[in-house]
């Protein structure tokens, strides 16, 4: 796409670039002086959060939750998108590869304001709203663990496909969490930039809030695999319960038939003409004889 002037006034202006293609890197580093280094980081699709200063460029590289659903889930590019934020003087500019709902808001937020901003607040407004992307994320993830839990304890559901969900859920929130980690270290550097002090609070504490949701998550997941594969043992364990019941039950009376069952002449009440009748009923008494003691023993 090409490079679009989203914002412009007396005290800044803001240029975005999504989709950038080499035409476009080349253009930002003859009109702004930005390293070519700086601008392959913002190519690099699973390019960690990180902050750089060069001269007069300070470089943000953070990343927003994205609300695409991936099958897999082996890096931080299937849970998240990269937004390079360049700041200048009074010249902010991001780069992303894709539509970035941090950029979009922010620039209704900005239609909707009287007072000129600088480049730093537009730098801010869009790290909160990349923060909050993380938040809606946490808060969806919980909203998926409890239907999981209920459908484990309350219904009778599929156990195969519930561990895939949880492990599918595990790996979403632990990717998740390790951005935030790792985007700690750029989220501090917030206070170079000569905003207010309660500004780089909020932003902090969001960051930390969010962090915090996601540890949260992480326990109670692994809370949740634990109590599901107990579950799943104490079902297996009253099926073999069941089936030794059974073998109880069998063992006596299968012990009779075979020992009525070897070819010997001379056995008792083979030539019997009720010997048949009284086996049977030998069998069916110890039978519920089995039954009523295993009943006693509330087994």
């Amino acid at each position: 796409m090409p490079i679009n002037t989203i914002y412009k006034d007396s005290k800044c202006e803001w240029i975005d670039l999504e989709a950038p293609t080499p035409e476009d890197m080349t253009f930002l580093h003859d009109r702004y002086e930005i390293n070519n280094l700086l601008l392959e980081d913002t190519l690099d699709p699973n390019h960690l959060p990180k902050f750089e200063e060069e001269g007069n460029v300070k470089f943000f590289l953070l990343r927003e939750s994205t609300e695409l659903e991936r099958k897999n889930l082996n890096s931080i590019s299937d849970i998240s998108t990269k937004i390079g934020i360049f700041l200048l003087d009074k010249t902010i500019i991001t780069v992303h590869r894709m539509k970035a709902k941090s950029v979009i808001d922010t620039k209704k937020q900005l239609s909707e304001l009287k007072n000129d901003v600088t480049a730093e607040k537009i730098a801010l407004m869009i790290t909160l709203l990349i923060m909050k992307s993380f938040d809606d994320e946490a808060i969806s993830l919980f909203e998926t663990m409890d239907n999981i839990e209920n459908e484990i304890f309350l219904k009778n559901t599929n156990h195969t496909n519930q561990i895939r969900r949880l492990y599918k859920l595990k790996r979403k929130s632990g990717l998740n969490s390790r951005v935030l980690t790792i985007s700690s270290d750029a989220i501090d550097k917030f206070k170079l930039l000569g905003l207010e002090d309660s500004e780089v609070i909020d932003l902090k504490d969001k960051q930390k809030d969010v962090v915090a949701d996601f540890d949260h998550l992480n326990t109670q997941i692994t809370n949740l695999i634990s109590m599901f594969l107990a579950l799943s043992d104490q079902k297996a364990n009253q099926v073999m319960k069941v089936l030794a019941i059974y073998s109880v039950y069998f063992l006596p009376i299968t012990f009779i038939a075979g020992l009525y069952g070897m070819n010997f002449d001379n056995m008792p009440e083979l030539r019997h003409k009720y010997g048949y009748y009284i086996t049977v009923g030998v069998m069916a008494v110890i039978v519920i004889c089995t039954f009523i003691y295993a009943r006693r023993k509330q087994w």
